[in-house]
């Protein structure tokens, strides 16, 4: 595994020194400054490169932008209305750009309206560190009485809807306006930020959006773009629904394996991939991120290796984030998984035998308490767990070599 960091640009808490005082060989970024749709120039491109090239002091860094995460599908696209024509020739431009840049890796989303969801951006453990969560009752709460979307506590079981009017009953108006906030947060360090107008405005044209016609207009998309990214030796890979169950209404068309090789098979190009993410994926109970790793492991491109602990066995589940090797996916597992693919991969002879990985979000512990990172983010939390997954992936590598 390529052991990557996650880094927003020159406001990010956690520095490039950080980082490479974190040992890790190569950065994942993207230009969130940018508006969803618009081209990604060479100038702009070439900026963000110098940036992760520089230390504090003006030295230069060995580190380098390896994997762009995200380069935004526009929810146009996503609804193939308005601008959406535009929007994906504007994609297709930002593609090439990125190559003649010499990164090979592109992760997306194919999320309708939020980008992912979550109840609280710190949520307090036992032992005094803090993490996200997504709280099933927080969140009917939200839907059923701030939002107030029509027909939302139908798609909630009855007693979750009694408790949710109880506990937003109790809420302060500070609470709801914090809790409103934290569902509409979006994808960290993105330009946009929605309002709960915006967000029924998406959710009234998504009404008339079934799940199978947004797997259409994902194919649509990925027939458009592939085809250049396997002329440009690019790599696409689609990151699963956050969480992985229907919100608000939403169709959820990358939440399971079965849906994941629907898209692979509809457009059956190596360039089309995966972005595996064992906290998205294991947020839900009937998912096993380790046998997916295990099906789909030849068109992964990019790992998000983090934990989450389901609370109950029903499909939609209160859950947080919880330390790397703890929680729903058996890490331990998921990696030797890993390391297996990549020894096939090494085996066949391909040049992407080494899958870029990424300790993907991390509990805020120590300092990180008072860095106010992006949610999600931490340094040391971070630190800690690519720690802990650096070791066990050694680990297997001796083994190999034994």
């Amino acid at each position: 595994m390529r052991q990557t960091w996650r880094w927003f640009g020159p406001k990010d808490r956690v520095s490039v020194d950080d980082m490479m005082q974190a040992g890790v060989e190569g950065v994942v970024s993207a230009l969130h400054h940018v508006a969803t749709g618009s081209v990604w120039t060479p100038e702009q491109i070439a900026q963000r490169q110098r940036e992760i090239a520089t230390r504090k002091d003006g030295r230069a860094s060995p580190l380098a932008w390896e994997v762009v995460e995200s380069l935004p599908v526009s929810e146009d696209i996503k609804k193939q209305k308005g601008d959406w024509k535009d929007h994906i020739a504007n994609w297709k431009t930002s593609m090439q750009h990125l190559a003649a840049a010499g990164i090979p890796v592109i992760c997306y989303n194919f999320m309708p309206v939020l980008d992912w969801t979550r109840t609280d951006l710190a949520w307090e453990r036992p032992n005094g560190a803090r993490c996200m969560r997504f709280d099933l009752i927080d969140f009917a709460a939200f839907d059923i009485h701030i939002l107030a979307r029509k027909g939302a506590a139908e798609d909630f079981p009855p007693e979750v809807v009694a408790e949710a009017a109880t506990r937003f009953a109790a809420m302060t108006e500070a609470r709801k306006e914090q809790l409103a906030g934290n569902v509409v947060f979006g994808l960290p360090g993105a330009a946009e930020r929605f309002t709960l107008d915006d967000v029924r405005a998406h959710l009234a044209e998504y009404a008339q959006i079934s799940e199978a016609q947004l797997q259409s207009h994902l194919i649509d998309f990925l027939s458009e773009v592939t085809p250049l990214a396997e002329k440009l030796g690019m790599r696409l890979c689609c990151h699963p629904d956050d969480p992985p169950f229907p919100l608000l209404g939403l169709p959820r068309i990358m939440s399971t394996q079965a849906q994941y090789q629907k898209i692979l098979s509809a457009v059956d190009l190596p360039a089309n991939g995966v972005t595996l993410c064992t906290g998205s994926l294991g947020a839900r109970p009937d998912n096993n991120p380790v046998e997916i790793m295990k099906a789909l492991g030849a068109r992964v491109h990019f790992l998000h290796l983090r934990n989450v602990t389901i609370e109950g066995t029903a499909l939609m589940n209160s859950m947080f984030e919880d330390e790397h090797l703890n929680g729903h996916t058996d890490m331990i597992a998921m990696v030797g998984a890993v390391v297996a693919e990549e020894q096939r991969r090494k085996a066949a002879g391909r040049s992407d035998w080494s899958i870029p990985m990424r300790p993907d979000h991390g509990q805020d512990i120590l300092d990180d308490l008072g860095r106010s990172a992006q949610p999600g983010y931490p340094a040391i939390g971070r630190l800690k767990g690519l720690a802990e997954l650096r070791g066990v992936y050694r680990t297997f590598e001796h083994q190999a070599k034994a």
